[in-house]
This record gives structure tokens, C-alpha cells and sequence, in this order.
């Protein structure tokens, strides 16, 4: 369950015990900035269609109206009702098709009502399937049936009683200040321009965001000055600058299911870029499956090895997409349009990307993934070669050679081969590198270790790792050992004739 863009992301949900019988809907939202807001009631006589019905238009009551609204219901009844049916019961006086009243006809017209003017999307997805959101208000739902005995009262986890509407004209009537000649409600509304900043405007009613996810207009500022100037300064730069430029900023907090502005780029230089056994472990992650349907990259992680060493150099990127991704993705690499949404575009950092992998040997999971992206979002800058500068090596195509018929995902290779045990909640791309290269080491004969070596010895020293296919030259026939195992074998078969016949295979 991740913040997007712009939009306001509800899961709805109803509950009924006998149908009709007392019942309850829940509403759980998450704001373009990351906010929650849980929302619950019932009544103690009505029917499962009604909760539903009721859990959608709370959802639109208490959403931002400047910002899109993404509606998520395991109803096939509202989902259909509104997309499809709705526009053909006004039509005919809200009669169905066989010339029947609408059921709920009441709640219809509100949620019709409520629509008009708004961006909504509408989104079934099946119940009970383990669906974290639907989850969520589903559990709320069934708080809403307890509650039921007051059908006029609407909860949260927040104790938030009514939408922003109603709140201003209870206060307009219980608050002497509200009817104060001075201008006292002008100037409450001066402040509240903001739809989402008006919707928490009053704390004793609406639960305020949490201070610290809020980002600052300082921070954010810094942050996008460092991303502009990205293509302008950091070609030349020492990345000391950057590292000192952002020794202020509030540390990164890894939260990438929200806009998030304090995640400063790791763009090193390719110090070690002439030296023999270059490797780049990498990983990407992506809105999704396809580069030719319009789909990019939206993460690059990079562990850099030299001499089967860990020399400590990274390389991470978020990057700006510049398009839309769909919630089966984002529940995948956990990564929120929101998030992305003032990171760098790939125009702006492909430079520096293409420079720290140029000539080295990349080590990617399922290579031809990562690099059909890559070459797709290069030539999109012009850097058309960018295959033909790197040799690519697939870790899933050695894996099937090594364990032929069994299951050769990076979770399975972890377990099999016991190492790089990292918490793999979501799929990031640094994080999957570094497990991906004790993976690799694993499967080549070994690691030296993972970090960062000071002897030095990496040629013919104890630290360092032998290409036995080089060893076999080594090895001499030897005519004194051949006639000995010939006489062995003679000595056997005097011993044991039933082996005479068969010592012309041995």
C-alpha cells in the first residue's frame, strides 16, 4: 500500500452479521504524502450492499477534492454500479432494466453527487486474498459493525468525527471567535489553500501528519538544487562535493512508499575503470515488464568488484520515470510514484552511468532483463553502443548449468548456497546487488570476503582465487604410474579370474 502522485489511493469495504442485520464499512486512505487515514462506522439495520455503497462515499467525502481519487472495492455491485449500470438507471428515471426501482437508490445519488467535478478511478480487486489493503478495510468494516448501535457517528484510529465541511459549521456555531467582528474565519481560511492542508487544518478533529515525514521547505529545496545540478556540475566534480554539499540534509530513512526528498544519489567516479577484472554487480528496478511497451527504469544498484574484491565503491540511483506505474509493481519493489517524483530523470544521470560501467564485466540476475532497459534508455540519449562497451554475464544462466531442474531465483540461491541473508522485503536494486554478488562469489569458488581487503595479495597470494580450467595444463601422463595401475590390475585378476574377461575397459 504506497502514496502515488497527485492521487488519493482508498480501499473500501462493507460488513453486514445477517444480511440485513447490523453491519459496518470501513474506508482506509493514503495521501499523495504518505498520510493514513482510517475510517469506520455501521448501522444496526441494513444489508451488505448498503456498507459498500456507504464505505465509497466516505472515502469521497474525506479525500482531497484537488487531487485524483483511486478507489479500491471487493464489490462488483459498486464497481460495475458506477462504471457501467449507472448511467443507464438515469436514464430511465433510476429504473433497472426490467422497469424495477434501483436498490438504494438513496446511496446511488449520493455517490453520483459526490463524483460529479472529480477524477475517479475505480478498481475491484478480490476479496479475502490477502490484498493488504483490502485487509485493512475489511478489519475496519468489522470494527464499523460494532459500532453500529450509533449509525450516525463515523470513527477513525484518529477519533475523527466528520468530514471538513461539517466540522467548520459546528465550530462556526459553538466558537464566540468564528462570529468575532475582527475577521478571525477570513483569515482561517487565508491559511488553508491547500485542499490536503485544509483536511488537517484543525487537530481535534483531523489527525495531523506526523511532523517528520513532512519534509521541509529547506530540505526539499537542497534536494533539487542537488538534482539540477547533477548533468551541470557533478561531471567535473569530486563527489566529495556532493557528500559535503548534503552533510546537512536529514538522513535517509529508506521509506521509498512516500515522497521522500532526503535520498542523495551515489554517482562515484570510475576510479578503478582501467584495471583488469573489473566487475559490476547490478541490478535495476522498473515500472514493469516490457521496454518496448514504454516501460523504464526507475532504480540502478551497482556493487563494484575488482579481482573478486570488494573495493567499496557503490553506485545508486533513483530515477524519475516520467510515467505511471501499476499497484501489482509497487507492492513488488516497494517504490511509490510519489517517491519519484523529484528524483533525477535518466536524461540527467546517463552520463554518469554510462561512464561508471563502460568496459567493466556486468553480473546481472536474469542479464538480459536489465540489459534490454539499459540499452533502451541509453539510446534514448543517444549513447547507442552501449552493449558493445561491456561484457555481460548472467548469473541465472550459470545457476541453471549448476543446478539444472531446480528453482534458480535469488531467494532460492540464498538459501541453497547460505549466504546474503538480507531482509528482502521489497526488491530493491542496490540491496539485491550486494546479496546477488555474494551470490556470484558463492557460485565461482568462493569469496574472499565482503569487506574490504587490506593485504593487497591478489596475485598468487593466499588471498587470492585460482582458474582451475588453467591448472589442467599442468598435469602430465606419467608412463611409470600407467604400467603400475596395468600390473594392479594384472595381480587382481590372477587372484580373481571372473575379472579377466573385463580388464580391457579398465
Amino acid at each position: 500500500m504506497s502514496a502515488k502522485a497527485n492521487t488519493t489511493v482508498a480501499y473500501t469495504d462493507g460488513a453486514c452479521k445477517g444480511n440485513p442485520g447490523a453491519g459496518g464499512w470501513g474506508a482506509h486512505l493514503i495521501f499523495e504524502d504518505g498520510h493514513t487515514q482510517d475510517l469506520y462506522g455501521g448501522d444496526k439495520e441494513t444489508t451488505n450492499n448498503r456498507m459498500e455503497l456507504t464505505g465509497a462515499i466516505k472515502a469521497l467525502e474525506y479525500s482531497p477534492h484537488g487531487s485524483k481519487l483511486e478507489i479500491w472495492t471487493d464489490s462488483s455491485y459498486v464497481q460495475k454500479g458506477i462504471t457501467e449500470w449507472l448511467s443507464n438507471w438515469k436514464k430511465r428515471g433510476w429504473k433497472t432494466a426490467s422497469k424495477k426501482p434501483v436498490a438504494n437508490q438513496d446511496l446511488w445519488q449520493q455517490l453520483d453527487a459526490l463524483c460529479q467535478g472529480r477524477a475517479v478511478d475505480w478498481h475491484w480487486v478480490k476479496g479475502h486474498a490477502g490484498h493488504a489493503g483490502n485487509e485493512k478495510a475489511d478489519e475496519l468494516a468489522n470494527l464499523g459493525v460494532n459500532a453500529s448501535s450509533e449509525p450516525a457517528s463515523v470513527y477513525s484510529s484518529e477519533n475523527m468525527a466528520e468530514p471538513q465541511t461539517k466540522k467548520k459549521a459546528q465550530i462556526a456555531a459553538d466558537d464566540w471567535l468564528k462570529n468575532d467582528p475582527l475577521g478571525f474565519d477570513m483569515l482561517d481560511e487565508s491559511l488553508t489553500e491547500n485542499p490536503i492542508d485544509d483536511t488537517y487544518n484543525d487537530t481535534s478533529t483531523i489527525s495531523a501528519p506526523n511532523e517528520s515525514n513532512v519534509p521541509s521547505p529547506t530540505s526539499s529545496d537542497t534536494m533539487m538544487n542537488l538534482t539540477a545540478n547533477l548533468t551541470a556540475e557533478t561531471k567535473t566534480a569530486d563527489t566529495d562535493n556532493i557528500s559535503n554539499a548534503t552533510s546537512e540534509l536529514p538522513k535517509f530513512d529508506g521509506d521509498t512508499s512516500r515522497a521522500n526528498p532526503n535520498f542523495v544519489p551515489l554517482l562515484p567516479k570510475p576510479s578503478h575503470k582501467h584495471e583488469a577484472d573489473r566487475q559490476l554487480i547490478m541490478d535495476t528496478e522498473t515500472t514493469g515488464l516490457d521496454a518496448l511497451k514504454g516501460d523504464r527504469i526507475i532504480e540502478v544498484g551497482i556493487v563494484e568488484m575488482v579481482g573478486r574484491k570488494f573495493t567499496g565503491e557503490k553506485l545508486h540511483v533513483y530515477i524519475n520515470p516520467e510515467r505511471g506505474m501499476d499497484e501489482e509493481v509497487i507492492r513488488i519493489h516497494g517504490i511509490s510514484e510519489a517517491f519519484l517524483q523529484d528524483k533525477p530523470t535518466f536524461d540527467q544521470v546517463a552520463q554518469q552511468l554510462y561512464d561508471f560501467m563502460d568496459g567493466a564485466e556486468i553480473i546481472a540476475h536474469n542479464a538480459s532483463f536489465d540489459m534490454t532497459f539499459l540499452d533502451m534508455e541509453f539510446s534514448k540519449v543517444g549513447l547507442t553502443d552501449f552493449s558493445e562497451r561491456v561484457q555481460v554475464t548472467d548469473s541465472l544462466a550459470m545457476a541453471k548449468q549448476q543446478y539444472p531442474g531446480q528453482k534458480n531465483t535469488l531467494d532460492a540461491l540464498v538459501r541453497r548456497l547460505d549466504v546474503g541473508k538480507q531482509d528482502r522485503t521489497f526488491h530493491g536494486a542496490l540491496l539485491d546487488s550486494e546479496i546477488l554478488a555474494e551470490v556470484y562469489l558463492a557460485m565461482t569458488g568462493g569469496q574472499v570476503a565482503l569487506a574490504i581487503e587490506e593485504d593487497g595479495q591478489t596475485d598468487g597470494g593466499p588471498s587470492a582465487h585460482s582458474n582451475f580450467s588453467n591448472l589442467a595444463s599442468l598435469l602430465l601422463e606419467s608412463a611409470v604410474d600407467d604400467r603400475a595401475h596395468q600390473d594392479w590390475l594384472a595381480g587382481l585378476a590372477d587372484e580373481y579370474p571372473s575379472l579377466q574377461s573385463n580388464l580391457s575397459h579398465w
